[in-house]
């Protein structure tokens, strides 16, 4: 081997060892960095040894797309739960002190306590009380719902602006990729760009990326809609500007195909969007639903009746709208929790007689029971505490089906609540774990292991010390050689 062939080789070592050097610190720099994917150099032959031929980004495809479809799971669960604690703050209160199964209760509790006074006008006052209490819950837990619909709507406003933002930081990403790679420029920075956008968007909607030529990337949802192909696809969506009871709220669109709502506790949506879809419509929805069937149930269960049984039913201690007539028995009044009031006829503030609740006749004199006066009479108390624990039939499309008592039902409405909102936590914990396992294995095959880069180091400094070693021991050859030659 010649001496200019060995300082060239010497030279080449050197000059990989600085770009190597340059690498590993570029890698440890950046290992707090979750989007940053690890780099390393590609080697080959050359007539001086070695020379770097690539710097490759660490990659693995299959835990990418496990770690995307993860993430859009866990965000979907996370939201419906986030939702769901606010309702039941919300529309319950603490501890279920406005829940209206707790309400009645003490209602049931106020009517057996005036059965047993039945002269005394302060236990009457205070069964009207509880009945006031209870309307007053289920009109404010109504208000509440829709009010929380309509926030709902404005999160969606927000979270689709988002995306929109999102998927044009993307085109761009993508853009700078493609004309890299086209021109062999190093495109790893932009390539980690495009992936950290990808992550933020599969928190949004579920995304699956389609590889083409020149790392180019197409992007749809996991039903095969289209979200981004050479340029972004238009998400949209129109809020409502005010929600009644029973009326659906507007779909959002992809590239003009409705978004799909996710169901179950353990929600079968992917992506926050579908989330706030189910939230709106089936969680708020069914327990709008289920507040109007027990306000249904209490105006039936306290209406008036006909001693003789000739004169129809009449609104009694609770009324509505269409008082003094009954909602239609077993069916869904939609709103009916809003406007449910107390009958004034019962009301003391606005010269009403709470002992008409015992005796009857707030419709007029056909519908007395007590028609002795006597400040003992029972009956029609007995018969009223009666009635809430006497089976009565529910329209199934507020989400609890068959026949049962009013008390019952109220019960199964705050456990259909309860169990969902549990069952959602359980699948929060679940899909955060998964999420944050394959975050874990993504991250231990892509990430940067600092002891393993500062190991390198240690090796490249090896490595430039030997070089560094030849160069030297060239020049003293030829110093040597020189010197002979004079």
């Amino acid at each position: 081997m010649s001496l200019s062939t060995a300082l060239g080789i010497a030279q080449s070592a050197l000059l990989n060892t600085q770009r190597q050097t340059t690498i590993v610190s570029r890698n440890v720099s950046e290992s707090s960095n979750p989007d940053y994917a690890r780099r390393g150099t590609m080697l080959s032959k050359s007539p001086n040894g070695a020379a770097i031929v690539d710097v490759r980004r660490s990659v693995n495809e299959v835990l990418f797309r496990q770690n995307l479809a993860a993430m859009s799971s866990w965000s979907a669960q996370n939201t419906l739960l986030t939702g769901l604690d606010r309702l039941d703050i919300d529309v319950f209160g603490t501890e279920n002190a406005n829940s209206p199964a707790r309400l009645l209760g003490e209602l049931q509790q106020a009517l057996q306590t005036y059965s047993g006074s039945p002269s005394n006008v302060s236990v009457a006052e205070t069964a009207v009380e509880r009945a006031r209490q209870l309307v007053s819950a289920l009109n404010n837990g109504s208000n509440t719902i829709q009010a929380f619909r309509g926030d709902i709507d404005r999160q969606i406003v927000t979270t689709v602006k988002d995306l929109n933002t999102l998927l044009a930081d993307f085109h761009a990403a993508n853009s700078e990729v493609v004309a890299g790679t086209n021109v062999g420029r190093d495109v790893n920075d932009a390539l980690d760009q495009r992936d950290a956008i990808l992550k933020k968007i599969s928190e949004i909607v579920p995304v699956s990326a389609i590889k083409r030529g020149a790392n180019d990337v197409m992007l749809t949802t996991t039903a095969g809609v289209t979200l981004f192909e050479t340029v972004p696809r238009e998400v949209t969506f129109t809020p409502t500007a005010g929600y009644a009871a029973g009326a659906s709220g507007n779909s959002i669109y992809v590239d003009g195909v409705p978004l799909t709502s996710g169901s179950g506790a353990n929600t079968t949506a992917s992506g926050s969007l579908s989330a706030m879809i189910q939230l709106r419509e089936d969680v708020a929805g069914g327990m709008q639903a289920q507040l109007d069937e027990i306000a249904r149930g209490l105006i039936t269960a306290f209406a008036e009746t006909d001693p003789l049984g000739v004169d129809p039913d009449l609104a009694g201690l609770f009324t509505w709208p269409g008082g003094p007539a009954l909602p239609a028995a077993g069916t869904l009044e939609n709103g009916l929790a809003r406007v449910i009031r107390i009958n004034a006829a019962y009301d003391s503030t606005v010269g009403g007689n709470p002992h008409l609740l015992r005796d009857g006749g707030a419709n007029g004199a056909t519908y007395i029971h007590n028609t002795t006066g006597g400040a003992a009479y029972t009956n029609l108390l007995i018969s009223y505490d009666n009635k809430l624990s006497a089976p009565m039939a529910f329209d199934a499309g507020a989400g609890i089906a068959g026949t049962v008592s009013l008390s019952d039902y109220s019960t199964e409405s705050i456990g259909w609540f309860s169990a969902l909102r549990q069952d959602a936590s359980r699948a929060t914990e679940n899909k955060s774990a998964l999420m944050m396992r394959t975050s874990e294995a993504l991250s231990n095959v892509t990430g940067v292991n600092i002891d393993e880069e500062m190991s390198l180091l240690l090796d490249l400094e090896h490595s430039y010390q030997a070089s560094a070693k030849l160069v030297q021991t060239v020049d003293n050859m030829l110093a040597a050689l020189l010197d002979a030659v004079r």
